[in-house]
């Protein structure tokens, strides 16, 4: 099998995991376990950095991760790359944040960042805090605040914030995806789900015709478009599906053992 063996890499929201209250289907562990012995190797690619991987799906026993839309990419437990926003472009990123009566959480590979000197506070941070270590980037001494850096933030633009002036300055720097829930995901131009694939299958041999990627929504386009075979899961948003090769059954039916199977991946 190592002759014909296959990358596959999983988005994790509404891919691998169900929604509220999560859980990965039996069907889905069960696929992924023959998957493996069959010789393929299993990657999820997240735009969570690796803190934010729940235990749920790290216990499943995945190959590695590409994290922080490919920000972080690790294999065998080994950091193999890592890209972060220069600290200076970090604290400009605060000061306009403020500036523009923005809230906004940053994400890093070991904690999430909230700046309680903003005008207000996401309320997914309360949630974030029985999940993963946060910390309160305005309580730094000046020492640090002159030397920390995150991989990706989270926007949230309300009636009152100043999103222009906002747009302007993340499309000079960022990628921006923005989400059915109004949040923006900000990631650096340099790296995205795509060049997770790139690396990982320059690094280990294997042509793209033999890459395998698995999503449901508009941030998942870049892995999408890019792997040689494309899996839209069942509830996708209709936005993704012409660049997709094949959609699959929602994860709850089973989705990604049909779509392993219909691959002959299992």
């Amino acid at each position: 099998m190592q002759n014909n063996r296959k990358l596959l890499f999983f988005d994790i929201d509404k891919t691998l995991l169900t929604p509220y209250p999560w859980a990965v289907p039996a069907s889905a562990r069960i696929a992924l376990k023959k998957a493996h012995d069959n010789g393929h190797l299993l990657f999820v690619n997240s735009g969570r950095t690796y803190a934010m991987i729940p235990e749920i799906i790290r216990k499943i026993g995945f190959d590695g991760y590409v994290c922080g839309c490919g920000s972080q990419i690790y294999m065998n437990g080994e950091l193999l790359f890592s890209s972060s926003i220069p600290n200076s472009l970090c604290r400009e990123i605060i000061e306009i944040l403020r500036n523009c009566k923005i809230p906004a959480f940053f994400e890093r590979p070991d904690k999430i960042l909230y700046d309680n000197g903003s005008c207000s506070l996401p309320g997914a941070i309360q949630n974030l805090k029985t999940e993963v270590e946060v910390e309160d980037l305005s309580l730094y001494t000046s020492e640090i605040y002159h030397s920390f850096t995150f991989d990706k933030f989270l926007a949230f633009p309300a009636a009152d914030s100043d999103t222009d002036t906002f747009r302007k300055f993340v499309d000079e720097h960022f990628l921006c995806f923005i989400h059915d829930d109004k949040a923006w995901e900000l990631t650096q131009k340099n790296c995205s789900k795509a060049t997770g694939i790139r690396f990982l299958a320059d690094r280990l041999g294997v042509s793209l015709k033999d890459t395998f990627a698995f999503g449901d929504s508009t941030n998942d386009l870049p892995m999408l478009q890019f792997a040689g075979n494309s899996i839209a899961m069942g509830d996708s948003d209709p936005l993704i599906l012409p660049h997709c090769t094949y959609q699959t059954t929602n994860i709850e039916d089973n989705g990604i053992a049909n779509a392993l199977k219909h691959f002959l991946l299992i």
